[in-house]
């Protein structure tokens, strides 16, 4: 008997030892009613019989649940059918669960209890049956199956072994001495509900995704167009002409370094660099108007130089209008030819050759 007793204790705390980590799931109490047929230990002398049973349990991890449960059976006697015999009990018993977020869920049970019996025993002095009654330890373990036919209902099949440690059983011999038996085992199989109490745990709230400051270059506190990173002017006024490092800019678009080869009217890559700035410029000031002007040196006739002076105009033209400025916002192209130089030179080669006055203009016409 203690060898049974002391699996027994083995088996409930390797069960509880191996649970799961605790982690979201349904710790609702419930109860519990089963309902199903004790195969009783045939030393018993005693018939196979219905059983039933209530208890109270909770799940205690995602994968463990502990039942506190009462039973009862009444088993007839095979030596006499008039005399009675009736058994019933409290056992605390642990659930090992598989497979968890399945709506089947596969298990083993194993318990311990106490078990209390009353039997009448005929008497050889024909004076009437005596009665032997008593309390010892009870032992149990099993398998089961669990599905989940609700949020309200749970269904429990099962079939487990009894250990009762009754060490003071009848003998077969009917004759009321004790037998040398000190356990018997009886086969349990039965069918349960399991309906938990309350409503449902509330679902938990996931926790707000943490949001990354933003970075200066997804700022501009200012609104002139232009990021916190490169603004070098924060706090520019609204309404000013601002450049690319959101710096206010005079009303004006200086495309000094614009400037042609002599006696062309071809776009230098220093003169591009300059025109990219003034399309800038353009775009972040979308009401601002301007024309386009074209400039030679002193060398030459002015018949010459007069569409020499358009044609460098023409090619600044075109180059705003495909880099995305509207035509309307530009008047133009306009050549003066040698009319409006920089600076006043002879007009006899070499001196007349003057990059300064070989130029193309913006003038803002706001």
């Amino acid at each position: 008997m203690k060898k049974t007793i002391l699996a027994a204790a083995l088996l409930g705390g390797t069960m509880i030892a191996g649970a799961a980590a605790a982690q979201d799931f349904d710790n609702r109490w419930y109860v519990t009613g089963t309902a199903g047929y004790n195969f009783q230990d045939n030393d018993r002398n005693t018939e196979d019989t219905p059983f039933g049973a209530i208890g109270l349990g909770k799940q205690i991890t995602p994968s463990v649940a502990v039942d506190v449960e009462l039973n009862y059976q009444n088993p007839a006697t095979t030596r006499n059918s008039d005399l009675y015999w009736h058994q019933y009990g409290i056992s605390v018993d642990a659930r090992k669960f598989f497979m968890n977020d399945k709506n089947w869920r596969p298990y083993v049970v194993g318990g311990l209890g106490y078990q209390y019996h009353s039997e009448e025993v005929a008497a050889l002095d024909n004076n009437g049956p005596t009665h032997r009654k008593g309390g010892n330890l009870a032992a149990k373990a099993g398998i089961g199956l669990e599905s989940r036919a609700s949020d309200r209902v749970r269904v429990r099949t099962e079939l487990a072994y009894r250990v009762d440690m009754d060490d003071e059983g009848v003998s077969p011999n009917f004759d009321g001495s004790a037998d040398d038996k000190d356990s018997f085992g009886d086969l349990l199989a039965s069918i349960g509900v399991v309906v938990p109490l309350g409503a449902l745990p509330a679902a938990p709230v996931p926790e707000a995704p943490v949001v990354a400051a933003p970075s200066c270059s997804d700022l501009d506190d200012d609104g002139d167009g232009v990021n916190n990173c490169n603004d070098k002017c924060p706090g520019s006024a609204a309404g000013q002409a601002i450049g690319a490092d959101g710096c206010p800019v005079p009303v004006s678009i200086d495309l000094r370094g614009v400037n042609f080869d002599f006696d062309k009217d071809t776009l230098r890559p220093d003169a591009i660099e300059i025109l990219n700035q003034a399309v800038e410029v353009l775009k972040r000031n979308p009401t601002m108007r301007a024309e386009v002007a074209g400039h030679t040196d002193l060398c030459g006739s002015d018949s010459y130089n007069q569409p020499l002076s358009e044609r460098r105009a023409r090619v600044v033209y075109d180059y705003l209008t495909a880099n995305g400025i509207d035509a309307a916002r530009l008047s133009g192209p306009t050549g003066y030819g040698e009319s409006r130089p920089l600076e006043n030179t002879p007009q006899t080669l070499p001196a007349c050759k003057s990059e300064t006055n070989r130029r193309t203009e913006l003038n803002v016409q706001n």
